[in-house]
């Protein structure tokens, strides 16, 4: 970061200053998801039930949104530039552009491979693969301005790595996001559950007061009612709709409450209108 700074300015490269910008950002966000990483293995206190692991799903949340000012930053810088050409040393920006390729390549080694079921992992290393593009984009550009000498190469290539960081950030925002909205897991259909359980158990009456969240992406949680007929093996309709959400559904931290008269949810609420 601090090479592509001093390159940045001496050459007048923006694609090495965005880079580098985004590099400074790097050092905050990669801190934020190392220190979540860290205190999300804490265990579980009276205060935390769940323990600490929503950290990561924040960590991402925050990286998402460090992302979306980099490229407000960048694409401001890019116009400037676009409006009011400035020269460029190529032969510096190429050589900083090359050792900035060479260990974004070891970071971007390093985070692939943990990064497909860990938010906060992929988060992290779409930061990496941002600076990996703009060490590509710095590159290219050096390129072309040795070459031809055409200065405008260097902004225009900054805005696509901007897109590129722009649609990656999108994406973990709002999955991050959602996530913290405990909304529904985008592999498990409510409704696909409520009908399975009806299929396979017949004695179940009704099923409501289902939901279900996620508390990181690899940690399903659920909630459900059933009610039943007088009479029914309450524990073997529990047992059962236990075994379908882990077979079927792959989910095992559920709490599920079997009923055989009216909700004493919705009585206690009704009490209270």
């Amino acid at each position: 970061m601090v090479v592509e700074v001093i390159g940045g300015l001496w050459s007048g490269s923006l694609a090495l200053l965005a880079d580098a910008g985004h590099m400074l950002t790097d050092t905050v966000s990669l801190g934020l998801a190392w220190l979540a990483a860290r205190l999300s293995r804490r265990p579980a206190d009276a205060l935390r039930t769940y323990g600490y692991h929503r950290l990561q799903i924040l960590a991402a949340f925050v990286n998402g949104l460090f992302f979306l000012f980099i490229v407000a930053w960048i694409g401001f810088e890019a116009v400037q530039r676009l409006l009011m050409p400035q020269p460029v040393l190529g032969g510096v920006m190429l050589w900083v552009a090359l050792a900035g390729l060479g260990i974004n390549l070891v970071a971007f080694r390093l985070l692939h491979g943990g990064h497909r079921h860990n938010l906060n992992v992929r988060a992290a290393l779409l930061h990496v693969l941002g600076d990996l593009l703009g060490s590509v984009a710095a590159i290219v550009a050096a390129g072309v301005i040795l070459i031809t000498g055409w200065y405008p190469i260097d902004p225009l290539l900054s805005i696509l790595v901007a897109l590129l960081i722009l649609y990656s950030a999108g994406k973990v925002v709002r999955q991050s996001g959602h996530i913290l909205l405990e909304g529904a897991p985008p592999d498990v259909d409510p409704e696909r559950i409520r009908a399975e359980l009806h299929r396979r158990l017949p004695e179940i009456e009704d099923v409501h007061h289902l939901h279900v969240w996620s508390l990181t992406p690899e940690r399903t949680m659920l909630t459900l009612h059933v009610t039943v007929a007088e009479g029914t093996d309450c524990g073997q309709v529990l047992a059962a709709v236990k075994r379908i959400l882990h077979e079927v559904f792959g989910i095992d931290h559920s709490t599920v409450q079997v009923e055989t008269a009216a909700c004493i949810d919705e009585a206690l609420a009704g009490e209270g209108h």
